[in-house]
């Protein structure tokens, strides 16, 4: 197997019988190997959602070769499918405030080689992750913010925009950067900005989760990873765990359990997301193992 001719198919279309068959039929003919396949109907929206993992190599097709033969089948079934090189690793910029215990698992997992990722720069509205990052040598934008401008949040946004297309960015990750983003910035990044909220959505959303927690005396406290879109905390979800807790601990304790949960839950849903796992399915997930 030759990792260049490796590739991931994602798609949903209409739910109807014979799309499993379209698809492992268009990649027989064309002496394309499957190596893992996994599908999901779902009966409430009548989509039918699929990924498959391909090796090309004895066909030695390239990635714009399949797609060029893939658009009839693609028309034919009303799919909206993505074809994916795994070779080319997904390019992500960071952004964090004053919370770094995200940042420093990502930067971790990304040396490390654990994640199929190259961050590729870090934006912030604080400058107190500068040297982490320079020593990582990757760009590090400090882009200050002033909270009742609007004025300068655009031109910070602008900034962001210009950083994303000069970096070539795929996602933008959001690993504890606590500013919430325009509209316009939302439909910019559509699909391609991850949320870590530091909560177990739906509840206790905004500011000091875990001392809303602490006073309702909960027993379970947890963090949800998401996509970013116009609604506040509510996009997609990709990602969620727990923990137990318990009256004997304060407010300071849930805080260091939940930085735990947060930095797990956001490198799963990067993860997931990387190897092209998530399909959307209106405002939820489509998630395969």
């Amino acid at each position: 197997m030759n990792p260049a001719y490796c590739y991931v198919l994602t798609l949903s279309c209409p739910d109807k019988p014979g799309i499993v068959h379209a698809v492992s039929g268009f990649l027989s003919t064309r002496g394309i190997n499957i190596l893992t396949s996994a599908q999901y109907g779902d009966e409430a929206s009548q989509q039918f959602f699929m990924r498959v993992k391909v090796d090309a190599s004895a066909a030695k097709m390239d990635l714009a070769t399949l797609e060029s033969q893939w658009a009839a089948v693609a028309k034919e079934w009303q799919m909206e499918a993505t074809w994916h090189a795994l070779a080319e690793k997904t390019r992500v910029m960071l952004m964090v405030s004053k919370a770094g215990h995200c940042l420093n698992d990502l930067l971790f997992r990304w040396q490390e080689g654990s994640l199929p990722i190259d961050i590729v720069a870090v934006g912030s509205n604080h400058d107190k992750f500068r040297s982490v990052c320079e020593a990582h040598d990757l760009p590090f934008y400090h882009w200050p913010l002033t909270s009742k401008d609007d004025n300068n949040r655009a031109e910070q946004e602008a900034k962001l925009k210009v950083a994303v297309e000069t970096h070539n960015v795929d996602l933008v990750v959001l690993a504890r950067y606590m500013q919430i983003l325009s509209p316009d910035l939302c439909a910019f990044l559509n699909g391609r900005a991850i949320n870590i909220h530091h909560s177990f959505l739906p509840s206790f959303k905004g500011a000091r989760p875990y001392h809303q927690a602490h006073a309702k005396g909960v027993k379970l406290i947890g963090a949800t990873a998401h996509y970013v879109t116009t609604d506040l905390d509510e996009g997609p979800i990709i990602e969620q765990d727990v923990a137990r807790v318990n009256h004997s601990m304060d407010a300071a304790k849930l805080t260091e359990i939940g930085h735990d949960i947060e930095r797990l839950v956001l490198a799963r849903a990067l993860r997931s997301h990387c190897e092209h796992r998530v399909l959307r399915n209106g405002n939820k997930t489509v998630v395969f193992a």
